[in-house]
């Protein structure tokens, strides 16, 4: 499961949670964190959370992937919803941290299969409500 060029594995709870999250909507987002050379599932965000809770829950200043589910309604008052995978690594995040989660990056997503908006964030301005909205439409 190892790749090459990062040596990161992917914890198997971590497409397991994420098959929930696309198909039963049980979560609203999904933390996940690089520990020990494996992604892991970091913390599980409840249907009823917000965005504002979800980004409450990332460290300020380490790096993390995420999902999350986005619920909007469009202009002809359809409802959908949209799967977003957000990098964080903020400027505070130290540089070794911020290479190892550049480098997994990709690897990691193609095990997320159903992601529809990628967001690359190193600072919360960056990943506004507003910001994920737009980006929905």
């Amino acid at each position: 499961m190892a790749n090459a060029a990062s040596g990161m594995a992917v914890d198997d709870e971590c497409k397991l949670k994420f098959s929930e999250l696309k198909t039963k909507r049980n979560y609203r987002y999904i933390i996940f964190k690089i520990e020990a050379q494996k992604v892991v599932v970091e913390k599980v965000g409840s249907p009823e959370e917000s965005y504002e809770d979800f980004s409450a829950a990332l460290p300020a200043d380490e790096c993390r992937y995420s999902v999350f589910d986005f619920d909007f309604t469009t202009e002809e008052n359809c409802q959908k919803s949209k799967i977003f995978f957000i990098a964080w690594s903020p400027e505070t995040a130290r540089v070794r941290m911020k290479m190892v989660y550049a480098s997994s990056k990709d690897r990691f997503k193609r095990e997320l299969d159903g992601i529809q908006v990628e967001l690359q964030a190193t600072d919360p301005s960056e990943m506004s409500f507003d910001i994920i909205k737009s980006r929905a439409l």
